[in-house]
């Protein structure tokens, strides 16, 4: 694999990084630590700029070119932040959090991005500027977007931003990418059914929120089956049954149902939002009591550009010798809200034969770090060429 050479003499440190983060895992927006070594690493480097609190916690680093006659200016995004979840790989560097894991290999980006970051202050071999983005609270916290709405695209001009995820069952090294939608929106929604409450033994005399809940979670999925053109993206997942009542005896007064929405089209996100309304009103009504949605949207479809897909893929089958196309992927990431602002490409890095993400026994793949640099530093060189 034609890797930048420097990036297999970096491994090893950009490794002893990646695996102290690793112990450490920050969730959502409390990246204190871990935004606190992205700064001092990036002055380390020598970089020109280097500011702290974008969108809370985010650090943003900048490095000149050689030259900056071009006028260009790129940035690269790495997310930081950890999962809720319990660790259970064994690793001699496991998480020492509990209930903290960084379990989607958000160490790994943000070691990459460092390690290219290194790179690209020693050589500055490029034409242009470039913003290096760590962004805390990908994982449900809506980062991307605090970091955007602080001012980021704007504040130094960028004008094309890059983003890259590690990916479970992918060769290591390898990539894959797609132009246009790409990752899902990702909504969510809570139910509340209200009828009267009562004995079990006398089920006449009540309105029952059982019947009709479990009614309503059956009538959701026509959603998929019967509303939505059957070529089209949508996924309505009712994903938690509460009731008001724990007692074996008691019909309860009230069920709530939580649960989430994927999409991949404006126009199919508000199909299914109207219709969760329409059918658990139609639902309640029919079997005697109300129903209240409350109905969030959360993270946009993530919309890769084809001019950048296009020459992200370039770049990936220069390093690698080739780059697939990706499958359409229905969870979600808040790239999403940066690629609404500027034009730009998400890509996605092998880790292996590993389990996936989002699992207590994920592991990020070190062996993936040498293609990660080389593709951070080679869309800077490339798409920046010095003169």
């Amino acid at each position: 694999m034609p890797v930048k050479n420097r990036f297999a003499e970096l491994q090893d440190e950009i490794t002893v990084w990646r695996r102290d983060l690793h112990e450490h895992p920050e969730i959502l927006y409390d990246t204190h630590r871990t935004s606190a070594i992205v700064a001092e690493k990036l002055k380390e480097f020598g970089c020109d700029e280097v500011v702290e609190g974008i969108g809370q916690t985010g650090v943003v680093g900048v490095i000149k070119g050689k030259a900056t006659g071009s006028g260009k200016v790129i940035g690269l995004r790495a997310d930081m932040d950890a999962l809720p979840i319990h660790e259970q790989t064994g690793l001699e560097y496991a998480s020492k959090t509990p209930n903290a894991m960084h379990a989607c290999g958000h160490d790994g980006h943000t070691a990459m991005l460092l390690g290219a970051a290194k790179y690209l202050s020693e050589t500055r071999n490029f034409d242009g500027t470039v913003v290096v983005i760590f962004q805390p609270a990908e994982e449900g916290g809506a980062g991307g977007k605090a970091m955007c709405d602080d001012g980021l695209m704007d504040r130094w001009g960028i004008q094309e931003v890059y983003g890259m995820h590690n990916w479970p069952g992918r060769p290591v090294g390898s990539f894959a990418i797609r132009p246009g939608a790409f990752f899902a929106a990702t909504d969510v929604f809570d139910i509340e059914f209200e009828g009267l409450g009562g004995h079990a033994a006398k089920p006449h005399e009540t309105v029952d929120t059982t019947v009709m809940a479990s009614q309503a979670v059956l009538s959701l999925q026509t959603i998929a089956s019967r509303n939505a053109d059957p070529v089209d993206q949508v996924v309505v997942s009712v994903t938690s049954f509460e009731t008001s009542s724990k007692a074996f005896n008691v019909i309860p007064q009230r069920v709530t149902l939580k649960g989430t929405v994927r999409t991949m089209s404006a126009e199919m996100r508000d199909l299914a939002e109207k219709r969760i309304g329409e059918i658990c009103n139609g639902v309640a009504a029919t079997f005697g009591g109300t129903a209240k949605l409350d109905y969030h949207r959360n993270y946009p479809v993530m919309v890769n550009t084809e001019e950048q897909t296009d020459f992200a893929a370039e770049v990936a089958q220069s390093i690698s010798g080739q780059c697939d196309e990706a499958p359409l992927v229905m969870g979600g990431e808040d790239f999403a809200f940066m690629l609404e602002e500027r034009p730009g490409a998400y890509i996605l890095v092998g880790n292996g034969d590993t389990a996936m993400v989002h699992h207590p026994e994920y592991n990020f793949n070190d062996d993936a770090i040498p293609a990660g640099c080389s593709w951070w530093a080679e869309v800077v060189e490339k798409r920046m060429p010095a003169a």
